[in-house]
């Protein structure tokens, strides 16, 4: 556990850059929920970059529509969408205005407010499972559609905040395929994790799913 995280908010600033140099430089940094019932802080161990029409793996390949809009700008902004019809997944908007780039919080360490994520996760066999995946990251923080749209690099104590955290040195980063993505954006090594971190998510390749009968 980092002790002592900096909560200093992110700058808009931060977000404004390209994709692949913001995704890794998330992770170390500190997501802050405030609800109703307490805070929780999460601290980020596990992203994946996506890169708007320039990538076959993002909402945003073909197009703009009334889904994906909060993708095409300001950054620093958070994205929600819905999947599989039951989980939402929630991402950073990066780059410049209508470029489309986000990067997805795919898993992390809670610091703050465990008790309150475990409400929320029961199935967590430990606090190391509370946030192992983006669909249990924020079911955790208890995320969904409301929140899209959210600015998340303001000081003012809104539903979501980033701040600076403690960021992890790059060698202690590692790189590779983006969990579940297939075609041509399956290539893309756009995935970052904390080596040896246990809150990461395991990988798993794309695996087309059967039409039901």
């Amino acid at each position: 556990m980092i002790a002592t995280p900096d909560r200093t908010p992110l700058s808009r600033e931060f977000f404004d850059r390209p994709v692949l140099d913001v995704a890794p430089d998330l992770l170390g940094r500190v997501l802050v929920r405030t609800t109703p019932d307490g805070p929780i802080a999460l601290r980020l161990t596990e992203v994946e970059a996506y890169d708007g029409s320039d990538d076959p793996g993002s909402h945003a390949y073909r197009g703009r529509t009334a889904r994906n809009g909060v993708m095409f700008g300001p950054p620093g902004h958070v994205y929600v969408y819905f999947t599989y019809g039951m989980w939402f997944c929630m991402n950073l908007v990066c780059g410049p205005e209508d470029k489309a780039s986000a990067v997805l919080l795919r898993a992390g360490e809670i610091i703050e407010g465990a008790e309150l994520a475990r409400t929320r996760r029961l199935s967590a066999r430990n606090e190391k499972e509370l946030a192992k995946g983006p669909a249990r990251l924020a079911t955790a923080l208890g995320v969904d559609r409301s929140l899209d749209g959210t600015d998340a690099c303001t000081p003012e104590d809104t539903p979501l905040r980033m701040l600076t955290g403690t960021p992890v040195p790059s060698d202690q980063v590692l790189n590779g395929p983006r969990t579940g993505v297939s075609g041509d954006g399956a290539v893309h090594p756009w995935r970052f994790w904390v080596a040896g971190d246990p809150t990461v998510s395991p990988y798993r390749a794309h695996v087309p799913r059967r039409r039901r009968s």
